[in-house]
């Protein structure tokens, strides 16, 4: 008889959304016990039910419930605050997911991949250049080697020459700059430190074996692939590259200006044919580190636990040796060398911003030829949405270098703004054209954004008659309506994302082209060079840059503001961790310095503890309904994916609030795309989605069953659930929007419809099915894969 009660025992495994949320909360039980996991992420049970198993007779038509916690990942201790500062390395990471759905283009994909890899290459240069400006041109070369500015700073006297020309023996311009190197060098090396960190606690989380089977689908999405969820190798080869990189940029900051000062002649011959050796040592060693780069990208087709460990450690030791040897070099005595002018940063910032345009606009190129092999008008940007957020990536670092090294050069110049005669020349003049540029590129933001507002009270308007007609019978409230309507017009901004990012990304590039040849042509603020101009061009020019400066500044300082609160504030801490939900979730592929995948240890979580309760009840059939809440729904569905097909066919998929297709499936149509959703509502038993009109993130996931069985999306739930007050809701229901979907009766309806659908008898054997009838083995390394 406790068989057949066994037969009715099931799991229900919650796993909450952005911002986290507690066990205790999950569970609706204050008290609650850990019963695996760490204190990083955790599965728990309420006390009751901490030994469920052996309590069958207890869970007869009801689930045992379990919450995977999984907040911490993201949103922990103070430090992660500090990820504030990889955001432009995080979205250019997003960009490499998003490229379009293709078909028979393998090689065209790996293109794609290579062209966002070698984008945020250029990301870790411009960080690393924008280091270099602030501490060795600013700080070390202008301001020390300039009597008016070093006079009222006495942490700069002893690198300050005195009034004869001579000083110290650090006053010399080449050991100026060689100790000034010492700053950029050490945030290339917390970089990796970083990096390395995470790597080790996130990249190198070991997946569910993956087991063969010929009745699965292959094509289906990456997400199912064995190593799709396990990047190891290469984000330590790309790690390597990008901290070679960085030391290499301090090596050209300090070499080329010790360089430039041998060619004059007048110096020992010798020093300079080391310049001419050294700039050749640069360029070779930047095309290793570029050849590193475009090696081929993720191998997800297999587990692969190699590391190139000659590679991983021999390029950044060799990277650093190379500029200790720089420092060095340039710490030689110089007679007659001054610190006049500033350091030939125009031609590096303009360098950089040259190759990331192009770069961006090749992309744009691919990712079209990618979307015209299978077009979905669902697609955000019709393909372009990757090219799009590349160039936003670009157009972040920009922001950062640039208002980091302005705001300095105010700082040390007591004459107001940065070139215009001060006692020090400033930034580079391109970094004064890309700041004046900012206001123009927010008018135009402002304009969409009223046009976005205009066209959602609009519709809010509109949507009253609509709100009347879902609570028929209800005594009408102009009021209740009224916040109703403006709550479903308010949610559908979500949709209009694309056309935001699109345009904002459209005239950031036009608008940096316009700077890059304003700066390479005139060689001078743009206030300045507007001089002789009609009034009118003249005035907005000079209005833009001051206003631009104060802009770029202003946005810095709040950056590092809200970096520095989040440090101290638990709740802004959770903020940012909001942010990272939704863009960490994708491995790091483009960018090793970007925030570490959290995805890489909670799908390898929810996978096997999936896989463990359906083989530890296998004899009751391993009955399971995965739910998960908006984001939490999109970690079920990764770890759905890796599961043997054997077991997925016992599993029941219950989402609520979930951005699959809304925002996944739009903006990351190859892995998320109507193909992938479409597989996986086949290879699970069954799956229901649940969505509000007044939820700005959930939406259904237009999943049309192939069959007459059950469709995924039930009905738009009503929100409120009440219009007036009721002898059910005397008191008037909230909007709840994206929040407490288990409060409506809806979910429990159909959690208990799942689990009646669900099967208690076992499954067919197939060979290879389970422990005992076959052996777990890998598949096959197949050809390169498509991931780029």
């Amino acid at each position: 008889m406790a068989a057949d009660h066994r037969e009715e025992t099931a799991l229900e495994l919650l796993v909450h959304g952005v911002g986290g949320t507690t066990p205790e909360q999950m569970l609706g039980d204050p008290r609650t016990v850990r019963v695996s996991g760490d204190e990083t992420a955790a599965v728990f049970r309420r006390t009751e039910d901490a030994d469920a198993e052996q309590r069958p007779d207890d869970y007869r038509g009801k689930p045992v419930p379990e919450a995977y916690v999984w907040c911490n990942l993201t949103s922990g201790n103070g430090s992660r605050a500090l990820w504030l500062l990889l955001l432009p390395f995080m979205v250019v990471n997003l960009a490499h997911w998003m490229r379009p759905t293709s078909r028979r283009m393998k090689k065209t994909v790996r293109m794609y991949g290579l062209l966002v890899r070698l984008t945020g290459l250029t990301l870790t240069v411009l960080l690393v250049a924008a280091a270099c400006e602030v501490a060795i041109d600013l700080t070390a070369w202008q301001c020390a080697g300039t009597p008016e500015c070093a006079s009222g700073r006495s942490w700069l006297g002893f690198l300050a020459p005195d009034a004869s020309g001579h000083g110290g023996w650090w006053s010399r311009p080449g050991r100026r700059v060689a100790l000034a190197a010492v700053v950029p060098a050490a945030l290339t090396g917390l970089l990796w430190y970083l990096s390395h960190r995470t790597w080790s606690a996130y990249e190198s989380q070991t997946p569910l074996p993956h087991q063969a089977d010929p009745e699965e689908e292959t094509g289906r999405t990456a997400l199912g692939r064995p190593g799709f969820w396990y990047g190891r190798r290469l984000v330590a080869r790309l790690r390597a590259a990008h901290t070679a990189a960085g030391f290499l940029t301090v090596a050209a900051a300090v070499g080329t200006a010790a360089a430039r000062q041998d060619r004059r002649g007048g110096g020992p011959a010798l020093l300079d044919v080391l310049g001419w050796v050294l700039e050749v040592t640069l360029v070779l060693g930047a095309v290793i580190v570029v050849l590193v780069v475009c090696r081929r990208g993720r191998s997800e087709n297999r587990i692969d636990q190699q590391l190139d460990e000659k590679l991983t450690r021999g390029l950044p030791a060799g990277a650093l040796t190379l500029l200790t040897l720089t420092l060095l070099y340039a710490g030689w005595d110089r007679p007659g060398w001054t610190s006049d002018g500033r350091l030939p940063g125009n031609v590096t910032f303009g360098g950089i911003t040259l190759v990331q345009g192009l770069l961006v606009i090749a992309l744009a190129v691919v990712a079209r030829t990618l979307y015209r092999t299978a077009p979905d008008p669902r697609t955000a940007l019709r393909g372009y949405a990757g090219p799009a957020v590349a160039m936003l990536s670009c157009a972040l670092g920009g922001v950062m270098s640039g208002g980091g090294a302005q705001r300095v050069a105010d700082w040390l110049d007591g004459a107001g703004e940065p070139g215009s005669g001060g006692t020090i020349d400033g930034p580079p003049v391109l970094l004064t054209w890309q700041a004046s540029v900012i206001p123009p590129l927010l008018v135009v933001v402002a304009a969409l954004c009223g046009w976005l507002g205009v066209r959602t009270w609009k519709r809010a308007r509109r949507d009253r008659a609509n709100v009347l007609l879902d609570y028929p019978g209800e005594p009408k409230d102009a009021e209740r309506t009224r916040r109703i309507a403006g709550t479903r017009a308010r949610a559908a901004l979500t949709d209009r994302a694309p056309l935001l990012v699109g345009i904002t990304s459209s005239v950031t590039l036009l608008l940096g082209a316009g700077a890059l040849v304003g700066a390479w042509v005139s060689d001078q603020v743009p206030g300045e060079a507007a001089i002789g101009a009609p009034g009118f061009v003249v005035g907005a020019a000079q209005t833009c840059q001051a206003l631009g400066s104060w802009l770029i500044g202003f946005g810095f300082i709040l950056f590092v503001t809200w970096g520095r609160r989040a440090y101290r504030d638990a709740s802004a801490r959770r903020t940012i961790g909001i942010l990272w939900d939704v863009g960490t979730f994708w491995p790091r592929a483009a960018h090793p310095f970007a925030p570490p995948c959290y995805a890489e240890r909670a799908v390898p979580d929810l996978t096997w503890r999936m896989h463990t309760w359906t083989r530890a009840t296998r004899a009751t059939g391993g009955r399971l309904v995965i739910s998960g809440h908006s984001q939490g729904s999109v970690l079920a569905a990764a770890a759905a994916w890796q599961l043997w097909p054997s077991v997925r066919k016992r599993v029941a998929l219950l989402t609520y609030g979930s951005p699959l297709e809304r925002l996944y499936g739009r903006w990351f149509p190859a892995h998320f795309g109507p193909a992938a959703l479409s597989s996986l509502h086949r290879e699970v038993d069954c799956w229901r989605n649940l969505h509000r009109p007044t939820d700005p993130i959930g939406g259904p996931v237009r999943v049309v069953p192939e069959d007459e069985g059950p469709q995924v999306d039930r009905a738009a739930l009503k929100d409120p659930l009440a219009y007036g007050r009721t002898e059910q809701h005397p008191l008037p229901a909230p909007i709840l929007g994206h929040s407490d979907y288990q409060a409506d009766p809806a979910f429990a309806e159909e959690r208990a419809r799942l689990l009646a659908r669900l099967k208690p008898e076992v499954p067919s054997p197939r060979p290879g099915a389970d422990g005992a009838a076959g052996p777990v083995t890998a598949v096959p390394a197949d050809p390169p894969d498509t991931a780029g």
